[in-house]
């Protein structure tokens, strides 16, 4: 033989764990364990450029027949090739049609609180909030139908400033929602994020009958929580809040309540911050979303503080791995991501479904790329009035989907970051589909704790992402 062969590098990632040498094939989002002879041949080519299939089987000590059935299967996934062998992206492509499931309406730009890491930049007093019409939520949904009609499943999501702020349209949604979707044997979900001070037994009550899922924004124990969570006259509102908590815990019984957490400059705690939340509140999920371009740099954490926090996930994510095994779930909702895409074999041309499967309708009836975005001076996609823009979102998404000249094309997290969330990219960078750069390094440290989490669960306890992880998606 004198053929050679080299290793496409960014089209697997080789890892070992629990006596098993592993490959996560980054064309498929795939995760496979590999026997002597191909993990002996990807750690040699990995060495040095390119091999000579007569070196290599003399090297391997293999006859030349076994070792050329075991480079044609590699070759045939991508993983060996030759010099003009490349890295395997997502054609770029124009999208014919919208497949939207999800809209945001963001029902009240007012908000009874002022937490001072906020966001978002239509935020208004109470007094001064912009209240979404009934007409525009309306029209709204009719857009949704106009451009998806085939979907089998959708969800409405109400987000504001402070959405319970607007209960008496959430009200009306729902019930023309309901009737709508339910009369096209369609399935209609419902979700908001709230601040909880809102709440009372009525409220609560009428959440669980319609089966709404609740997130709550709430950042830990009252010291945490009162730094940055604060009222419109200044005062801390964790007493407030862990009171309404515990009037949702004891009427909510639709579906697991999940916690929300920012991260902002000085808090890392991230085990005390769970513990908290999840053992002593009760929540069913706790997230985490640190901060890093906020619109006020004070309260943005510095990288140094990023990498404790990162550090800091993966200790949770250990406690995650071995209640995990013991067939038990300690409600990691980042953990719970990373391990139901890896499941699931999560293959990503874009980072979220922003623009493609999920709008938001500001209080006029504007249509932005994501609720981070309502106020801001990204251009609107259309009105709910004049229809949506499909040539600009198309555009606008196409324009990601390329990653020549990003480096994005040959990272091994390619398929599952696709260059990280478009309002960290405009907020930090001022480019929506500028890379994520300060992230790169630490999300592909994340990844690849994730897989090797996976490897361990699924060999120690076969049944929990069953049991745990698949569910999630229903």
């Amino acid at each position: 033989m004198k053929d050679t062969v080299r290793i496409i590098e960014p089209n697997a990632r080789q890892f070992s764990v629990a006596e098993r040498d592993m490959v996560f094939h980054v064309p498929t989002s795939g995760l496979f364990e590999v026997d002597a002879i191909t993990k002996d041949i990807l750690t040699r080519l990995s060495q040095t450029d390119e091999l000579g299939l007569d070196v290599l089987s003399r090297q391997l000590g293999v006859d030349d027949h076994e070792l050329t059935e075991v480079i044609d299967e590699m070759s045939q996934l991508k993983l060996l090739g030759n010099a003009e062998s490349r890295a395997d992206n997502p054609a770029v492509r124009a999208l014919q049609s919208l497949p939207l499931t999800t809209l945001v309406l963001n029902v009240n730009t007012g908000c009874n609180l002022s937490c001072s890491y906020c966001y978002k930049e239509d935020l208004d007093t109470p007094a001064n909030g912009q209240k979404m019409s009934f007409e525009t939520a309306q029209r709204s949904i009719e857009q949704l139908l106009k451009e998806s009609p085939d979907q089998e499943r959708y969800n409405i999501v109400f987000f504001g400033g402070e959405p319970l702020s607007n209960m008496a349209l959430i009200k009306e949604v729902v019930a023309y929602a309901e009737s709508t979707f339910l009369g096209l044997g369609k399935i209609i979900d419902f979700s908001l994020t709230t601040n909880a001070t809102m709440l009372n037994e009525k409220i609560i009550r009428y959440l669980d009958e319609h089966r709404i899922a609740v997130a709550v924004s709430i950042d830990g124990p009252k010291a945490i929580h009162d730094k940055n969570r604060i009222t419109v006259g200044g005062q801390g509102t964790y007493d407030v809040v862990r009171k309404k908590i515990q009037q949702l815990m004891d009427g909510y019984n639709a579906r697991p309540i999940g916690a929300r957490v920012t991260l902002t400059k000085g808090i890392t705690d991230i085990d005390g911050i769970w513990d908290h939340l999840f053992n002593d509140l009760g929540f069913s999920e706790v997230g985490f979303a640190p901060v890093t371009s906020g619109d006020i740099a004070y309260y943005n954490l510095s990288d140094e503080e990023l990498v404790e926090i990162f550090e800091n996930m993966k200790s949770l994510g250990r406690k995650y791995i071995d209640a995990a095994v013991k067939g038990k779930s300690i409600g990691f909702s980042n953990m719970h991501q990373l391990l139901t895409d890896i499941h699931e074999g999560t293959k990503k041309a874009l980072p979220c479904g922003a623009g493609a499967g999920m709008v938001a309708i500001d209080h006029s009836g504007g249509v932005n790329l994501c609720h981070r975005f309502t106020g801001s001076d990204l251009p609107l996609f259309g009105t709910v009035f004049d229809g949506i823009d499909r040539e600009g979102l198309s555009k606008f998404l196409e324009e990601r989907m390329d990653r020549s000249n990003k480096g994005c094309d040959t990272c091994w997290i390619r398929n599952l970051c696709s260059g990280g969330c478009y309002h960290e990219s405009y907020a930090r960078y001022g480019d929506p589909q500028h890379p994520v750069y300060h992230y790169c390094e630490l999300m592909r440290d994340w990844v690849e704790f994730g897989l090797q989490a996976y490897v361990e669960i699924s060999v120690a306890n076969p049944t929990f992402m069953d049991t745990f992880i698949t569910p999630r998606r229903g």
